[in-house]
């Protein structure tokens, strides 16, 4: 019995000597290959850090800048507008610098008549007293004649669309 144990003392020490060599060759070769960097380096980091604050720092000033060209470009939108507009005015000014066309204006809207011409109104039927502009009918309605008229155009117009 004395030999069982001692044999079985044995068999147990070699078993735990083969497990802590094993492990020894295990960490062995992992230590062997090469050593493990870490992936953000010191330089790394510092360009890193130097960019984002160049980004930082010109963000402001391109916002700017940026704004500032648009605002420049409306600008010279409305300059050009101007421009035309200019233009428009001046050709209208040379058209009343002639003497027919202030004729033929002051007949249109004015309804003038030269000496010895006969000029003609004509009015709706019914006279001179039944002649009413749309404010003035609208006027000798009640309110809510003009309020239930305004429904019904809307109403009208909803149903033909």
């Amino acid at each position: 019995m004395a030999g069982d144990r001692e044999r079985f003392s044995t068999a147990t020490r070699l078993k735990a000597l083969g497990e802590q060599a094993a492990a020894r060759v295990y960490r062995a070769g992992r230590r062997a290959g090469p050593p493990r960097r870490s992936r953000l380096t010191g330089r790394a980091a510092l360009l890193a850090l130097v960019v984002c604050s160049l980004v930082v720092a010109l963000a402001y000033p391109m916002r700017q800048f940026v704004s500032q060209r648009s605002r420049i470009a409306e600008q010279q939108r409305r300059a050009e507008r101007a421009r035309a507009e200019v233009e428009r005015l001046r050709d209208e000014k040379a058209r009343w610098q002639d003497p027919a066309y202030v004729e033929r204006q002051a007949r249109e809207h004015l309804h003038y008549v030269r000496p010895g011409e006969t000029g003609y109104t004509v009015v709706r039927e019914g006279g001179p007293d039944t002649v009413r502009s749309r404010d003035e009918e609208a006027a000798a309605r009640p309110w809510y004649s003009e309020l239930w008229d305004g429904v019904d155009r809307a109403d009208a117009g909803h149903r033909t669309r």
